[in-house]
């Protein structure tokens, strides 16, 4: 079984727009979001969610009011400062805990409770194009990483129990802990850049994390025709590094259209993108 992640390492380089074209260009794949922070690949295949299932991860610390004797210990100990007194009853923002325990160990008055805290769910879903599993992380809840190590988890079973030969995963940007946890033990990673400073920077950081893993990586760059030096110097650069260059793909419109209006840009069969899709998705396969 093979497993492409495709990420970036910068935001906004259409990453997703062109997973969600290599997903319906794949046929029958297993699809992944892992950019569990931020996940948009649900709005360009509109999957139909099958199973249900919560995010658990961590602890967070729950005062009962019944039991506070309003001393205060709690509130000088937290150095997240996510305690605040109420009329002599001290009060925790779930926001601001850390789960870091110190208020539980402390309370005098064993007022403080300690469960598992919920931070999102993950599904999985039934596209057009295969199956999917996906996730949704709670308002400022952590663990993103481990999250995103549950997707994976998940989308390798599904696949290993239909018998699919190729895992296509959406990745984060950047790379932190979710792009890391995305990447590991993948067959391999196509990077999606522009040309830009940014880009070229970003660029750069995102294959040095491959390399670290020993990760084969390929490049394309989207929107090429607006630096055409600037490409030149990233696909070089690339190589230079270890990297297979796979195909440009021009700047058009219809990546924008596609999106508002919830399609794949391989949708707009005639447009220069789409046909750009295609053949990096054709070299794609050869590499893999």
């Amino acid at each position: 079984m093979k497993e492409l992640v495709i990420i970036s390492g910068k935001g906004g380089t259409g990453k997703t727009s062109l997973t969600a074209s290599l997903a319906g260009l794949a046929g029958n794949a297993a699809l992944a979001d892992c950019d569990v922070d931020a996940a948009d690949l649900h709005l360009l295949l509109h999957p139909v969610i099958k199973a249900k299932h919560e995010f658990i991860s961590g602890h967070e610390a729950v005062i009962d009011a019944h039991r506070c004797r309003g001393c205060g210990v709690c509130l000088d100990l937290c150095r997240f400062r996510a305690i605040q007194m109420v009329n002599r009853v001290a009060q925790i923002d779930p926001y601001s805990c850390e789960g870091c325990k110190v208020c539980v160990e402390f309370c005098p008055a064993r007022a403080i409770d300690f469960p598992e805290r919920f931070c999102g769910e993950w599904y999985e879903s039934e596209t057009g194009y295969g199956s999917m599993v996906h996730a949704k992380l709670a308002p400022a809840a952590e663990n993103s990483g481990k999250l995103v190590a549950q997707v994976r988890k998940a989308a390798k079973e599904l696949a290993e129990r239909r018998g699919v030969g190729l895992i296509l995963v959406d990745g984060p940007p950047g790379i932190g802990c979710p792009v890391i946890a995305s990447v590991g033990g993948a067959s391999a990673v196509l990077v999606v850049t522009e040309p830009t400073v940014s880009g070229e920077h970003d660029l750069e950081r995102v294959l040095k994390l491959a390399g670290h893993f020993g990760i084969p990586a390929m490049v394309c760059v989207n929107k090429w025709d607006l630096n055409r030096e600037a490409t030149v110097r990233i696909e070089d650069n690339a190589a230079k590094a270890g990297a297979q260059p796979v195909g440009r793909i021009p700047y058009d419109k219809v990546f924008t259209e596609a999106m508002v209006n919830g399609k794949l840009v391989i949708d707009y069969a005639r447009s220069e993108a789409a046909k750009s899709i295609v053949e990096i998705w054709e070299k794609i396969c050869q590499t893999m």
